[in-house]
């Protein structure tokens, strides 16, 4: 028992480490706000998985890129949360568009007819915009405020500290 809590204490220390790097001083806020945009915009179209691989092409292209902001973003729009982004792009396209006769939520997938297709696409083009300028201005204020604070964020950190101790240790 004692092995397995070690070895997530070790994780979850990695994964402390990258997003103080991340927020750090290696990339500007500017740079961190845009990664985590991107990431948001990629990963809010229906790419059908080839999102990610969009993300190491980026990742390995751009060193202005900070790749824990970028990868932050599958956290956010998860395949659990996508569903939802996929029916309200279809709600929005068909606001903008028109309805589609006899179509039902069921019905929206790449793989259904061209008018649900279109109106899903419409719709997730806008909600990605969206998504993307929040995520921007969200991932901005933050960067900006943990340097404000010197590497302190506060709550989250104490959290993250009661629960497995201080990261060094």
């Amino acid at each position: 028992m004692a092995k397995p809590l070690a070895r997530a204490r070790r994780a979850v220390a990695e994964v402390h480490d990258e997003v103080r790097e991340a927020l750090g001083k290696k990339h500007t806020p500017k740079q961190v706000a845009y990664s985590f945009a991107l990431g948001v915009f990629i990963t809010a179209l229906p790419t059908l998985g080839t999102g990610v691989l969009a993300f190491f092409v980026i990742a390995y292209l751009f060193e202005s890129i900070s790749k824990v902001s970028l990868f932050a973003s599958v956290i956010v729009l998860n395949p659990v949360v996508k569903w939802g982004v996929y029916g309200t792009s279809f709600w929005v396209g068909s606001s903008i568009l028109g309805p589609v006769e006899g179509a039902t939520p069921a019905d929206v997938s790449l793989s259904a007819a061209p008018d649900i297709v279109a109106r899903l696409l419409v719709g997730n083009v806008l909600l990605a915009v969206v998504f993307t300028a929040v995520a921007y201005v969200g991932a901005y204020r933050l960067t900006v405020e943990y340097r404000r604070r010197q590497g302190d964020i506060g709550l989250l950190e104490r959290s993250y500290e009661r629960l497995f101790g201080h990261p060094e240790e």
